[in-house]
């Protein structure tokens, strides 16, 4: 198939698609992201959230620990990178899905945290994958589970 023909039916599908079908383009959430320049899965995850409904304004850092002291971020709870969406804090490789659900149930919490750098997480994808947990945080630094993910 030429790139021409290509073209051709995914205008046809596109043009297809029922204006009373359900799907609506909604306007993508500003989320700011503070991370280091070098860091490859930071720029994976960063993609993840574009790919899911999210328009991140990247800044990149050498030193991080100012940002994360700023919002409170409780060490145990620290990982690569740190981002502030509608007022909550975002620490470490988030998925997409429990940010849109923090941002539905707007629990009385500063943020959410994927501590460290768990494999299967998003922008950790790879071999040796396992269940890790997103957890909240508080201004007193306490951590409670919000989800477990990859079981």
């Amino acid at each position: 198939m030429t790139r021409r023909s290509a073209a051709a039916l995914l205008t046809v599908a596109v043009l297809s698609v029922p204006v009373s079908s359900g799907l609506s383009a909604q306007k993508p959430i500003p989320i700011k992201i503070y991370k280091t320049a070098t860091c490859g899965c930071c720029a994976k995850w960063v993609d993840h959230l574009r790919a899911n409904g999210f328009a991140p304004d990247v800044t990149n850092l050498t030193d991080l620990r100012a940002v994360k002291a700023e919002h409170k971020v409780p060490a145990e709870a620290e990982s690569c990178h740190t981002a502030i969406v509608n007022g909550y804090v975002v620490e470490g490789h988030v998925p997409a899905a429990e940010i849109h659900r923090l941002l539905k149930l707007r629990p009385a919490v500063l943020g959410l945290a994927v501590p460290q750098m768990p494999m299967g997480s998003p922008g950790m994808e790879g071999p040796g994958a396992r269940p890790y947990d997103v957890v909240t945080f508080d201004k007193a630094g306490k951590l409670k589970v919000f989800s477990t993910q990859g079981r």
